[in-house]
């Protein structure tokens, strides 16, 4: 099986098992408790912390460790936004991940807020000026995501901080699908909240982490003993906190030649795919995209049937947003994109660990050339 699904989840290193072992064993006390072994799991947690603080750059005390991606984007967003509501405005994109759009919705619904959803491009890059048109001195978050999951375009983000600085407006980024492949210092990407989830990296699923700028006020989402200096109550998961930690900090030390090795392999993977089927086109931007994303529609097929045509063949990979998986309606992001209907059921998405094989790629790539011909062979 070659899977390139990996957007979706990533199987969990080894190294980060080695890690997590400890803390799931011998310092398994609850971190709160002032007893050794408590202490124990004390000492493992602000490690965690410290570890993925020097990742992005920033103090170990602005790392709120979570679920994953999901709670961290609800808190980011419902926790920045309920501290200062300001004029109750928020700004996102129309192409962002459910947890984002949907708890920009609950503000929405229950607490007065107005939303802005900016457009993308046919590329599904943002466009810069009407969000800074969308900015105002009394917007009370701007939130858009780092790299998208479905497609794979990275946005600006950089500038959308700059746009919002100007603004004095807060900024948060979903950077769940750029960690691990794209640059995460907080001041160079200007953000003041970025969310992260530990099961794309190699960690298992249910840990994540949220970074929020020290000089943020925010209101916590869970309620309880007030852990995690009051922003996330709940004991804390200490072997799910070093392993994003350790995840994070492995994918970080790998990166640039990751990336840089994937990257050759994803613009393979696109070219031999064009040229082998007729009216096949890549969705997203075309350069400015994951190093290790490729995703595509194939008019003329099921985007279903195509994918169990690969599965059959041996290749795994999805549609979209597992997220929405088993939904019979259109991508919400290609429909933004400008996407035909039609076009957007066809999609594929392929999606790469960095420990995927240069044979893995080239065998994938045929098998899409001889899935799609298969698929639409029976449609006629």
């Amino acid at each position: 099986m070659i899977y390139l699904d990996a957007a979706a989840t990533a199987p969990v290193r080894r190294e980060v098992l080695e890690a997590m072992w400890p803390a799931l064993t011998q310092d398994f006390g609850n971190p709160s408790s002032h007893h050794t072994v408590g202490e124990a799991a004390a000492r493992a947690l602000e490690y965690a912390r410290t570890t993925a603080a020097s990742v992005l750059g920033c103090r170990a005390g602005e790392i709120v460790f979570t679920s994953g991606g999901t709670e961290s984007n609800n808190l980011a967003i419902k926790g920045i936004s309920l501290a200062t509501p300001r004029d109750r405005h928020v700004v996102t994109s129309a192409v962002e991940h459910p947890s984002v759009l949907e708890a920009a919705d609950y503000l929405e619904r229950f607490h007065g807020f107005r939303v802005t959803r900016v457009g993308v491009d046919a590329d599904g890059v943002v466009d810069l000026a009407q969000l800074a048109g969308a900015l105002t001195a009394g917007t009370t978050l701007c939130t858009v995501m780092y790299a998208n999951n479905e497609v794979g375009t990275v946005q600006p983000v950089a500038r959308i901080a700059e746009r919002c600085r100007e603004a004095g407006v807060p900024f948060h980024t979903d950077a769940v699908q750029a960690a691990g492949w794209l640059p995460l210092d907080a001041a160079a990407l200007g953000a003041d909240a970025i969310s992260i989830s530990g099961h794309k990296l190699g960690a298992p699923k249910g840990c994540g982490l949220l970074y929020v700028a020290g000089r943020l006020p925010l209101e916590p989402v869970l309620h309880g003993g007030g852990q995690e200096r009051g922003r996330r109550s709940g004991t804390e998961n200490v072997a799910g906190t070093v392993g994003v930690a350790t995840a994070l900090k492995l994918a970080e030390a790998e990166r640039p030649a990751s990336a840089e090795r994937l990257r050759g392999y994803r613009d393979f993977l696109i070219d031999t795919v064009l040229k082998a089927v007729p009216d096949a086109f890549v969705t997203g931007h075309r350069t400015e995209r994951l190093p290790a994303s490729a995703s595509f529609c194939f008019p003329g097929t099921s985007g279903e049937a195509v994918l169990l045509e690969l599965e059959r063949r041996g290749v795994v990979c999805s549609s979209g947003s597992a997220c929405a998986a088993g939904s019979d309606e259109p991508s919400a992001v290609l429909l933004a994109m400008g996407i035909d209907p039609d076009a957007a059921r066809t999609a594929v998405r392929l999606t790469f660990t960095s420990a995927v094989k240069e044979a893995e790629i080239a065998l994938a790539a045929r098998s899409i050339a001889g899935a799609v011909q298969s698929v639409r062979s029976l449609a006629r």
